[in-house]
């Protein structure tokens, strides 16, 4: 393994205050806050312990929906059947009767905007036969998508033994969502939404981060006796998007307080910085038996990385590669990485390919070598 270490310069970073940027303290009882753009946790608190989630565990169906859709499966002007048992359902609801069809579309809106419990349990029954088989395929897709701390009892978020979610999964749900479903995302940000006319005074997104102008597009609040108010959210500034989920706040006025603060904090905070640009050689690499002594190494792509607002000009980093290189060598080979030293969290990998192609060298090339190292090893030989 051989290191170069350099300093990269950042324009307009300085070190650390004393009091590190991390050091945000949520009135939540548990939190999760995420750089979807550099791929950077910006807060855990309590992230893997997995919590009732009431009506935040409502984003699993929606997946499961739109996952249904994407393939196929279903349209959105596609009509559902309403149950007595849909009609039953307590707690928020969009009014539906059985002798109400609902589309798709009128579904997704009515669970994202109005948190109706009968609509998902709709939902559940037109993909699933029963809310019980739907809770199940719910499960098996919660352990293909790596969410761990997950497990569904009902498609609603009803308190229920054993019906859980963590922070981090929630999290990763939501940035899910975003990315593979970009179609669908935009219903997240809708504002209003009453079926029939039936919910005039409640009609309302209950995401207290809709409107201020901040950003934000998504995505679902939640509250049981339980789990108390939480919400996740997301919002764009500036190139960036951060995904934050938070829970266990006493009422609605502190779960619209923190998620401010929240969000504001996690785009302050931090800024993005350039590192190095695409193409700009940053270190050499030796190469054994090449045409060319050494190769140059690239970012294959703009290096940026996320920094907290008060840093310094300089950062500390390493270029690390198993050297030397064997020839032959093709451009854009991976062949080091820069890792980048930033103050109070993980260091920063990226990758640094080969500048150009450097073949093997000819027989003079390879005999002078092979020469070199003989010659190395009988001085080591001699020396001991």
């Amino acid at each position: 393994m051989s290191l170069l270490r350099l300093f990269v310069l950042v324009a307009g970073a300085v070190l650390w205050a004393a009091l590190p940027a991390f050091a945000f303290e949520t009135r939540a009882r548990a939190a999760w806050v995420y750089d979807m753009t550099t791929g950077t946790v910006l807060m855990a608190k309590n992230a893997e312990a997995p919590l009732p989630p009431a009506s935040m565990s409502k984003l699993m169906t929606l997946n499961m929906l739109f996952e249904a859709l994407k393939d196929g499966r279903v349209r959105l002007d596609e009509p559902f059947a309403v149950s007595s048992r849909a009609r039953s359902m307590g707690g928020s609801s969009m009014f539906l009767t059985e002798k109400d069809r609902p589309t798709v579309e009128e579904l997704i809106k009515g669970i994202i905007v109005l948190s109706g419990n009968d609509a998902c349990v709709v939902v559940a029954e037109g993909l699933a036969g029963t809310e019980e088989a739907f809770a199940q395929k719910m499960n098996e897709r919660a352990r293909a998508l790596g969410l761990t701390a997950s497990h569904f009892v009902n498609s609603t978020g009803w308190p229920a033994e054993g019906h859980v979610m963590s922070m981090h999964d929630l999290g990763r749900l939501a940035v899910r969502l975003i990315t593979e479903f970009p179609e669908y995302y935009g219903y997240f940000s809708l504002t209003e939404f009453a079926f029939d006319g039936r919910t005039p005074d409640n009609r309302f997104n209950r995401n207290p981060l809709l409107g201020l102008g901040i950003g934000a597009d998504g995505l679902k609040t939640g509250h049981t006796t339980e789990a108390g108010y939480g919400m996740v959210g997301s919002a764009q500034q500036g190139g960036r998007r951060v995904v934050m989920v938070i829970a266990g706040l006493p009422d609605a006025q502190a779960r619209a307080e923190e998620a401010e603060k929240v969000m504001t904090w996690a785009f302050r905070e931090f800024a993005m910085k350039s590192v190095a640009k695409k193409g700009t050689r940053l270190a050499e690499a030796p190469v054994f038996m090449g045409e060319a002594p050494t190769v140059g190494l690239i970012p294959a792509e703009d290096a940026r990385i996320l920094l907290p607002s008060l840093a310094q000009d300089t950062l500390e980093a390493e270029v690390v590669y198993s050297g030397p290189v064997m020839a032959p060598v093709r451009a854009g080979d991976r062949i080091a990485d820069l890792v980048v030293q930033v103050p109070g969290n993980d260091p920063v990998t990226i990758p640094l390919v080969a500048e150009a192609d450097v073949g093997r060298g000819g027989f003079l090339t390879r005999m002078t070598t092979a020469f070199g190292v003989l010659t190395g090893r009988m001085t080591a030989m001699v020396g001991s």
